[in-house]
């Protein structure tokens, strides 16, 4: 398959970027890794009439400890946290969930902000966002705007971006030392698309969780952060029976989809192994 005709135009900053895609609107789409939009225009599935390409956009591309925070350029790629961006738990946790992402070339022209932007439901990188309740900033002619993850993502393929606005920097809390973490995901192949996984940050003093991050993606129209369920962990102690009481009830807390890959059924119970094996990891 051949995509659609397109002009291309490829900006020399990011206010010439965000002044074509201003004045393009919902024609424009913005060629950053292109891992999800150029097969998606070979079938045709997307056609947009230009392409902005942000690649000679060097100052989008980043990732730098900023206070509480960590701050990732958008235009970062995924092969950038093959080794820990920073230390300590976030950098750690970021270095594993990274392995998971798609295949090595891959990882090496796919973005941070792209895979955002996509929303993937099985995306992993939505997945961290979502569960550590990162800030994400857009930026258009008319100024910056920071949207919470609770409320950029709203559906497959679907995000609070408007049609003139750019996602430029991710902010992701800085975990400090006490934190532990864990991942867990499962697909048919290495490099598949998830089909359940889970992410687990606790804070644990003296074998008691004093703060929880938990959350669940690849199994609904975009990753869930269980909030529920992390009040739920918060003052018990980091015990075999308390994690799997929380996987029992995170098992029976969704609705997740189905498709030719997994049933609901099969997806339910997944997430239940998924969530058990993350709290492992993390306490761990």
């Amino acid at each position: 398959m051949k995509p659609a005709p397109f002009d291309y135009v490829q900006p020399a900053s990011l206010s010439e970027a965000i002044s074509v895609l201003a004045a393009h609107g919902d024609a424009g789409k913005i060629l950053a890794g292109g891992q999800s939009l150029v097969p998606a225009m070979n079938f045709r599935l997307a056609r947009p009439s230009i392409l902005i390409d942000i690649n000679r956009l060097p100052d989008l591309s980043y990732v730098r400890p900023d206070g509480d925070r960590l701050s990732i350029g958008a235009l970062t790629r995924h092969a950038a946290f093959h080794r820990p961006v920073v230390d300590g738990p976030l950098g750690l946790l970021l270095s594993r969930v990274v392995r998971h992402i798609a295949h090595y070339p891959i990882r090496q022209r796919g973005t941070f902000g792209g895979s955002l932007a996509h929303a993937d439901p099985a995306s992993e990188w939505c997945l961290v966002a979502a569960t550590l309740g990162a800030d994400l900033v857009v930026t258009s002619v008319r100024g910056e705007r920071v949207i919470g993850s609770r409320d950029f993502f709203r559906g497959t393929f679907s995000t609070a971006l408007a049609t003139d606005e750019l996602l430029t920097e991710i902010r992701l809390p800085a975990l400090s030392r006490d934190w532990r973490v864990g991942f867990y995901e499962f697909s048919r192949r290495a490099g598949d698309f998830a089909l359940g996984m889970a992410l687990a940050a606790l804070r644990i003093d003296n074998g008691i969780i004093k703060d929880a991050r938990l959350g669940i993606g690849g199994v609904a129209d975009r990753a869930i952060r269980l909030g529920q369920l992390e009040g739920r962990l918060i003052g018990g102690p980091a015990s075999p029976d308390v994690i799997d009481a929380i996987a029992r009830e995170a098992r029976e807390s969704i609705t997740p989809t189905g498709d030719i890959h997994a049933s609901p059924e099969y997806r339910r119970d997944l997430i239940a192994t998924a969530v058990r094996r993350a709290l492992v990891e993390a306490v761990a």
